[in-house]
């Protein structure tokens, strides 16, 4: 079985910092992108970066300058550094990965628990 476990999530001022973790385990042959979502009370679940398994990178509006998304294929764990945090930032923030377990032959979305950042004003 497949699980992404995230961490690093915490309360921190509007101006702060936290990284953000997540590593894939079980029975993976491969990953392909490897991504960051979040959900903020009252609204819907939205991209806040990804990252390809060849280092293509894309970041949602709101956050580029501020964060930045990195990976070590090698660990199957993706990062997310998040700097100059607001209060608009918080919300739960859920690991995505695009994965084909051995014996697959075909690809599908695994989602972290979440992990919440609250930024303070």
């Amino acid at each position: 079985q497949v699980q992404l476990v995230e961490s690093g999530g915490g309360l921190v001022q509007a101006g702060g910092s936290l990284r953000l973790s997540c590593a894939a385990s079980g029975s993976i042959a491969s990953i392909n992108a490897m991504g960051w979502y979040r959900q903020a009370p009252g609204k819907q679940r939205e991209l806040v970066a990804r990252a390809t398994s060849g280092g293509s990178t894309n970041y949602a509006d709101s956050v580029k300058g501020r964060f930045t998304i990195s990976r070590d294929n090698a660990k199957n764990t993706v990062y997310l550094q998040m700097n100059s945090l607001k209060p608009e930032d918080t919300a739960v923030y859920y690991c995505n990965a695009d994965i084909r377990k051995w014996g697959a032959v075909r690809e599908y979305a695994y989602w972290g628990q979440g992990t919440q950042v609250a930024v303070s004003s």
